[in-house]
């Protein structure tokens, strides 16, 4: 009995000494993520040649195998109060990652994951006062169950400036699930109340104050059925460019960088379009803050095949206040708004039907 005393204390020392091991294994892990993306941005602009510059295109680092090992390490802590920030990364990190299933179809990679977060945040964490970065992880999903997440801790957690950062979250899910009235109700009062209880609170640089007033913003001029702001600048050759100017036919918008969560699949959708709309009275035009060379490049080797306003300084992306790569917007002739949302199949339905109610020019 002794001695299985003495294993079971051994046993505990040895558990208590590991613990602490799991949150800075977590930290490493964000760390080593960053600097093998800081590493590819860095050989991107080192390559100069063709070859070598498709060579570090193709050899973008891939996020899935850092997010499963951080996977294996939150996984089984999620009702501890730690796995919270691990947890924001993971969401941030693998929410535009898909998975192709036998039919061809695709799914998000991470989906069960993702559902297990839900569930531990609802279960474990709802008044705890570290939910601020989880929240707009949560945002970034664009999924009506972190919507109800995100609501629960609204309603729920003791701190008015945690409660303001859901609002702030909730509002830009709402977004994403339609323009008709009652849901833009519901988004003016979110913003309202983010404004009210957070205004000052840091998220990366900005404020839930500025990211509320974008927000008010996109309501009042970039919501479906609006004209959108005419955009100008030059192109990745230096020529002026003005979204005005493409008068009389369909414009697809799209703002994303190399960098954004799964460019190649963004690229291939985007190609696939120019290909399939080709002789169409159909543009497909990029707005990109990459750095100029690095654009040129991608145009040079033929990876982009679609033309591009050059927008380094994000000042473009200003005007559309931009929040996250990629995103389209697809316009009609006028420059009216009828699609807002990821690149995929609901931009190229929306780009279909729209030429289908351009009738054709009248013959002499």
């Amino acid at each position: 009995m002794n001695r299985l005393s003495h294993l079971s204390a051994a046993m505990s020392l040895l558990l208590a000494a590991a613990a602490p091991a799991a949150p800075a294994d977590a930290q490493r892990l964000e760390k080593k993520w960053q600097l093998t993306l800081e590493q590819w941005s860095l050989e991107t602009r080192v390559a100069t040649t063709a070859e070598a510059r498709a060579k570090v295109w193709n050899a973008r680092p891939d996020v899935t195998p850092i997010a499963r090992q951080m996977w294996e390490i939150i996984g089984p802590s999620l009702a501890e109060e730690w796995s919270l920030e691990p947890a924001a990364w993971f969401l941030q990190a693998t929410t535009n990652l898909l998975a192709t299933r036998p039919d061809g179809s695709t799914a998000p990679t991470f989906a069960k994951e993702t559902d297990a977060i839900r569930k531990a945040l609802e279960a474990h964490h709802l008044k705890s006062p570290k939910l601020i970065p989880v929240c707009m992880a949560l945002a970034a999903t664009r999924d009506a169950r972190s919507l109800a997440v995100l609501e629960k801790i609204q309603a729920g957690n003791p701190d008015p400036k945690t409660q303001g950062v859901a609002a702030l979250g909730a509002a830009m899910i709402l977004k994403t699930l339609g323009d008709d009235p009652e849901l833009t109700r519901k988004r003016l009062t979110d913003l309202r109340q983010a404004i009210i209880q957070s205004a000052d609170v840091d998220l990366g640089g900005t404020t839930v104050a500025k990211l509320a007033e974008d927000e008010l913003y996109i309501i009042r001029y970039l919501a479906k059925g609006r004209v959108a702001p005419d955009l100008s600048g030059i192109d990745s050759a230096g020529l002026p460019l003005q979204l005005s100017n493409l008068k009389n036919q369909v414009i697809v918008l799209l703002f994303w960088n190399s960098t954004c969560q799964d460019v190649e699949r963004v690229v291939q959708i985007t190609r696939d379009l120019v290909t399939k709309f080709q002789g169409r009275p159909l543009v497909v035009l990029g707005v990109c803050n990459d750095p100029l060379p690095k654009l040129r490049a991608l145009e040079a080797d033929s990876t982009v095949t679609w033309r591009n306003l050059s927008d380094p300084a994000n000042k473009l992306a200003a005007d559309y206040r931009i929040g996250a790569w990629p995103l389209v917007y697809v316009l009609d002739g006028e420059r009216k708004i009828h699609y807002v949302g990821p690149p995929g199949s609901f931009a190229d339905l929306t780009a279909e039907a729209l030429l289908s109610e351009i009738k054709p020019a009248a013959k002499e």
